[in-house]
């Protein structure tokens, strides 16, 4: 799945940036950030220390910083912003539940640390914004029956909310089908092993790239 995501993610970042008129790009795209952010619950709950886990993506998400915003002429948050605070917000929601309140009490805490974090990311210029977060959150706690249903909801509530230009996302439930019904394939693609290296360094790396692919196009103009 590792490579899957990679690839196009690439395939959607080498659209956007040079072929901006082709949709084909962007819809094949739109498989990526799912997958990505799949992964991340999963490695989230597997993960032997979570504050170093929160430590990794941080580091990660700085270092992404300057390519993203020099690749997509940006100043906003590259999306591993948004999943490291989406993952900050699964800390704090299973640390209440955890806890020794009773679990409705949580509750009270959990419903406001979710509404208060989707509307922050929602007006700061997070990728992806609030819809990653919620996502994360489908990702992470709902029964595999509901997963897809709740993607495809999530996607039509946006569609409506934000308009057409929210369109393209609606490919993104391929991504949840994929990884709750898709077992087979599923096993094809996990025994292509990414290093880890490569898998932690990919998205700042391509991203420098695709900014110096673009600056000597522009200054062969």
């Amino acid at each position: 799945m590792q490579l899957l995501a990679i690839v196009t993610m690439l395939i959607d970042h080498v659209g956007l940036m040079f072929f901006p008129d082709s949709q084909v790009w962007r819809m094949i795209g739109r498989i990526s950030f799912p997958i990505y952010a799949y992964l991340i619950t999963v490695g989230y709950r597997m993960t032997s220390s979570q504050p170093k886990y929160l430590l990794r993506l941080a580091v990660l998400a700085l270092l992404t910083q300057l390519p993203y915003m020099l690749a997509f002429d940006t100043t906003g948050y590259n999306n591993i912003f948004t999943l490291l605070v989406s993952v900050f917000v699964l800390y704090g929601i299973d640390w209440l539940l955890a806890g020794k309140m009773p679990r409705i009490a949580a509750w009270f805490f959990i419903v406001p640390l979710v509404l208060f974090t989707f509307v922050v990311m929602t007006e700061l210029p997070f990728d992806y914004n609030g819809y990653g977060l919620l996502l994360i959150l489908i990702y992470r706690y709902s029964q595999r029956g509901w997963t897809v249903l709740l993607h495809l909801l999530l996607n039509v509530m946006y569609l409506v909310l934000v308009g057409p230009s929210w369109g393209l996302q609606l490919y993104s439930i391929v991504s949840t089908i994929l990884l709750m019904y898709g077992a087979e394939l599923r096993e094809e693609l996990n025994k292509i092993r990414v290093p880890r290296w490569l898998w932690r360094s990919f998205y700042p790396a391509h991203l420098a790239a695709l900014a110096a692919v673009e600056f000597l196009l522009a200054s062969a103009r």
